[in-house]
């Protein structure tokens, strides 16, 4: 292994993923863009919801806005699928703007890895639906989700 690479490599079995899975969630949970780009190939292709982006400053740049935009961010992950170098999740987080409107963002991650682990593509889909703050799920402190905390299908979602 080199320094840039992220265990566990593909090719992925369930458990390896499931780890590949919590590692991403757990690092998009800091919410800080110079801890999660290196996790991307410098070259990384990425869609997410309608912007198109390639590479590291890109990357960087677009979880900076993200994260100055979606305030209190809480995110959980799940495997749906992993094959050879691929998996495939389904997500959804709690946020809100800078009036004070809370969401939850539900959507489905593909994402293709290199041979050290570092992800190399990766398409997301991401639909926003305003929630009432009664209403939010995730309400763990700032970081990781708690381990005891529920997964999406434990929370109806």
């Amino acid at each position: 292994m080199n320094d840039t690479s992220r265990p566990p490599l593909p090719p992925f079995s369930t458990e390896s993923a499931l780890k590949k899975v919590r590692a991403a969630e757990d690092a998009w949970n800091s919410r800080d863009p110079d801890r999660v780009t290196p996790a991307y190939t410098e070259n990384c292709k990425w869609r997410n919801r309608a912007e198109f982006v390639t590479g590291h400053q890109a990357i960087h740049a677009l979880l900076t806005r993200k994260w100055a935009r979606e305030l209190d961010y809480r995110l959980i992950k799940s495997l749906w699928a992993a094959h050879d170098n691929r998996i495939a999740v389904r997500f959804a987080y709690e946020w809100h703007d800078d009036s004070g409107q809370w969401f939850r963002s539900f959507g489905n991650e593909n994402w293709q890895f290199a041979a050290d682990g570092r992800m190399c593509r990766r398409i997301a889909s991401i639909n926003d639906m305003p929630i009432a703050q009664a209403d939010r799920l995730f309400r763990w402190p700032a970081g990781p989700r708690p381990a005891d905390h529920p997964e999406l299908e434990d929370l109806g979602l």
